[in-house]
């Protein structure tokens, strides 16, 4: 496989677009207006200056990496010779099921179709096309030029023949893949998630603070990073989206999300991309903003 197509350019989409047009990859990179394009050819930009700058690529590498990436609007365009075709959209069910049925009838007979869903199920993915042996996940991890893993999600239906080159491609990448089944949130976010809810209904109920909480994970546990700044860069209408297909997939109240999550999502409060989470990010500094509220209301939760 030589030829990739990334659809969507946001944080995700960005990300597999550098990676794979470093390694050499020719890429088309789409999405819906020419603006998102150029945002994330600027990001893309400064992560490679940020590598040149560390050593780990040089600047010759930075160049041949941009020359790699083609930027489209048109889905038909930038998908026409696609070996493989990789789905990086919102982490919503109707727009994957849409985008899929689409790609079924404008790729190639042999492309293979992959998402990178962090959590919707590829077995319903792959039935809204006539290739379900051919559809497959690819979840990367954010920042994906830096991060070693690659879960690969295997459908019902997805043939060895995909898993297998999907594998090998991943590899290619200097990735580590990861072959899993498919069941809600697949491992990561099966096991992330519901440590991440937990932490939240310990502010909530006021057994701590923010910094205490991510504090205690931090040096207690030796997580790079504290769960509710770690729900802050997930984004975290991200992080109530996935409990909620858990908590769809498997029935376990166990899912249910904290209150408190719902309610700063719903306030639009979600994390490092809206300036304010459980952290504020508005002035380029780390500020607590929650911690002495919930300490203060607890005796009435």
């Amino acid at each position: 496989m030589q030829n990739i197509t990334v659809i969507g350019s946001g944080t995700m989409g960005n990300g597999i677009a550098h990676t794979f047009a470093q390694f050499g990859y020719k890429v088309s990179l789409i999405d819906i207006n020419d603006a998102a394009l150029q945002k994330a050819i600027t990001t893309i930009t400064k992560n490679l200056d940020r590598q040149v700058q560390k050593g780990s690529i040089d600047e010759n590498t930075k160049q041949q990496t941009l020359k790699n990436i083609s930027t489209f609007t048109d889905l038909s365009k930038a998908v026409s010779n696609a070996d493989l075709v990789i789905e990086a959209a919102s982490e919503n069910v109707e727009i994957k099921l849409k985008i899929f049925k689409q790609l079924d009838e404008i790729c190639k007979p042999a492309t293979i179709l992959a998402s990178n869903t962090s959590s919707i199920s590829i077995t319903q993915i792959a039935s809204v096309t006539k290739r379900a042996d051919k559809v497959i996940g690819m979840h990367f991890m954010n920042p994906v030029p830096v991060m070693k893993l690659v879960e690969v999600i295997r459908g019902y239906s997805t043939s060895d023949e995909t898993c297998n080159l999907i594998m090998e491609t991943s590899k290619q990448l200097n990735k580590v893949p990861v072959e899993v089944n498919d069941y809600p949130g697949f491992v990561a976010n099966k096991i992330l998630m519901p440590m991440i809810n937990e932490a939240v209904i310990t502010l909530y109920e006021g057994v701590a603070g923010v910094s205490e909480i991510d504090t205690v994970m931090k040096l207690g546990m030796a997580h790079p990073m504290g769960p509710l700044q770690l729900a802050d860069f997930i984004g975290l209408d991200v992080c109530l989206n996935i409990l909620r297909v858990l908590q769809e997939g498997f029935g376990n109240p166990k899912y249910a999300p904290c209150p408190l999550l719902v309610n700063m999502v719903t306030a639009g409060h979600l994390g490092v991309k809206s300036g304010r989470g459980f952290y504020d990010y508005s002035a380029g500094s780390k500020e607590l903003i929650l911690a002495d509220r919930f300490k203060k209301t607890a005796q009435l939760v």
